[in-house]
């Protein structure tokens, strides 16, 4: 089965966030990154990380799975989900790394 791809869009619960975490938050945040961590080994996820936009630091990732509930399960297990809001969006092309070499 041909893998969907998305954009996925963790948007901070204030614009602020990145820089006023508190100790929970970044406790949080820092399970995040292992759990996101962990997906990219499994080869669901391409690329993650915080996007510095002057206006507000959020976080995106692109995402490789083989249909949207795996997508949505993906984000319901995310332990900033508790503090952050998750958006997605289909992509129409991604260049597998093996057309590029």
């Amino acid at each position: 089965m041909e893998k969907i791809y998305y954009a996925v869009y963790l948007n901070p619960s204030r614009p602020d966030f990145a820089i006023t975490m508190t100790e929970s938050e970044r406790a949080i945040m820092g399970q995040h990154v292992i759990y996101w961590t962990k997906k990219l080994k499994e080869g669901k996820v391409y690329a993650f990380g915080p996007v510095m936009d002057p206006k507000e630091i959020y976080g995106l990732g692109i995402v490789a799975v083989e249909n949207e509930q795996e997508l949505i399960d993906i984000i319901a297990d995310d332990p900033a989900g508790e503090i952050k809001q998750y958006e997605y969006y289909p992509m129409r092309a991604v260049v597998p790394n093996i057309l590029i070499e």
